[in-house]
């Protein structure tokens, strides 16, 4: 039998570990990595683990990130079956997790299929961003009790808008990498690229980016008049992360998108996700009636 301390542990990995591998995936992408090995699920299709080549490591080590994944997932499932007492809904979401990390896996070999195509590289981080949603879903369930009905505070309407638009934010922001001059490969000709200009697809991504702070913004304020502080400083939080990223984002592009500022940008893209789902999930939630009678 599991506690459900130890569950909460398990859910926990789990979330991580699927952010490690967003960090990993991006190196591979970066360091023009992504045909380092040219088969699936072998390196090459006469052996399993990669030679001692620069790139062919790093998408070997990659995939290997791959099998700590699914250990932790694995776990997660195990131990919502096994946890005292079983609740249904931990059951489901770490079964969504089963499923979104095989989906990666297919998704994986098509991108190696066809050559790093942009498209399935949007595809393939897009469900990584969906993954890390269950994630962040599961391992707040199984911090807290399973809530009672009750009707949710007025700023949910905001913190949806807020969920919705970082989610469009995420899809330009893929449209910029798939236009832009890092493919996955240092064979240009090999991995092709999305037929806009960068420069057009990046004011999008820009413009998008100024109205979820915008949002972001309106959310504190009603925040602050519904005396929701815990929320507030939840959104003060995406606040921080969506600045130092824009930040992170005009610097990259205005130096000529170097690498490692790339990195870091996907770095705190997942971040930023992650802070955002657990704002939406958390206003979601009823308040306690002991604070309903503070307020009132």
């Amino acid at each position: 039998m599991i506690s459900s301390e130890r569950f909460v542990q398990f859910a926990r990995w789990a979330l991580w570990s699927l952010t490690a591998i967003v960090i990993t995936g991006a190196s591979v992408r970066l360091t023009g990595s992504g045909l380092g090995c040219s088969d699936w699920p072998n390196c090459e299709e006469d052996q399993f683990v990669a030679s001692l080549e620069y790139h062919a490591m790093i998408e070997f080590v990659n995939r290997l990130v791959t099998g700590v994944v699914a250990a932790a997932v694995i776990l997660a499932v195990l131990g919502s079956l096994r946890r005292v007492p079983k609740r249904r809904d931990l059951v489901r979401w770490s079964l969504g997790l089963v499923a979104g990390v095989v989906a990666q896996v297919i998704l994986g070999a098509l991108l190696v299929k066809t050559e790093l195509d942009p498209r399935f590289t949007m595809g393939h981080f897009l469900l990584s961003m969906v993954l890390l949603w269950n994630a962040v879903v599961l391992l707040e369930k199984a911090k807290h009790d399973e809530p009672r009905a009750g009707p949710p505070p007025q700023l949910t309407i905001w913190t949806r808008l807020v969920f919705a638009s970082v989610a469009v934010l995420l899809v330009t922001g893929t449209i910029v990498t798939g236009s832009g001059p890092h493919s996955g490969s240092d064979e240009p000709e090999v991995a092709a690229r999305l037929p806009f200009l960068v420069r057009e697809v990046t004011r999008v991504h820009s413009v998008t980016a100024i109205i979820v702070l915008a949002l972001v913004l309106w959310t504190i304020r009603r925040a602050h008049c519904d005396a929701a502080f815990e929320r507030r400083e939840d959104a003060m939080r995406v606040m921080s992360l969506l600045v130092v990223q824009g930040a992170v984002g005009y610097w990259q592009y205005f130096t000529g998108v170097p690498v490692l500022l790339v990195g870091v940008h996907i770095t705190l893209a997942s971040l930023t996700w992650i802070q955002v789902v657990r704002l939406a999930w958390h206003t979601e939630q009823p308040v306690p009636a002991e604070r309903e009678m503070v307020r009132t």
